[in-house]
């Protein structure tokens, strides 16, 4: 069984960045879809990004589109959240999430499709 460990949150700067990472173990992370979804205080769980099992497709929500951009590297079982022109509203519990698929080229943007998650990593962004 696969698990996901996240690492890269932390403080941001409004208009900055920050990159997140989600490293795989007790399985290799070719097999899997793989999204990032986020949790503000209060809030309900939202899409973020999502990336197939090859890397040739993604998807993102409107609210991250021409920000946020997801690549992995399965070689070294990795995927990761590039965080650009960060805004207040980003600020969240951010976390990655598996889903074993026999299909190379599908993602999903449904958080109950996804059967793996990580602890997750907190960003917050400031002023």
């Amino acid at each position: 069984q696969v698990q996901l460990v996240e690492s890269g949150g932390g403080v941001g700067q409004a208009g900055g960045a920050l990159r997140l990472s989600c490293a795989a173990s007790g399985g290799g992370l070719g097999a899997y879809a793989l999204g990032w979804v986020r949790q503000a205080p209060g809030k309900e769980r939202e899409f973020g990004a999502a990336i197939c099992r090859g890397g040739l497709f993604t998807g993102d929500a409107d609210s991250v589109k021409g920000r946020f951009t997801v690549s992995r590297d399965n070689a070294k079982n990795t995927v990761y959240l590039q965080m650009n022109s960060l805004k207040a509203e980003d600020t969240a519990v951010y976390y990655c999430a598996g889903r074993r698929t026999q299909y190379s080229s599908t993602w999903s943007s449904k958080a109950n499709e996804y059967d793996y998650w990580g602890q997750g990593t907190q960003v917050t962004v400031s002023a």
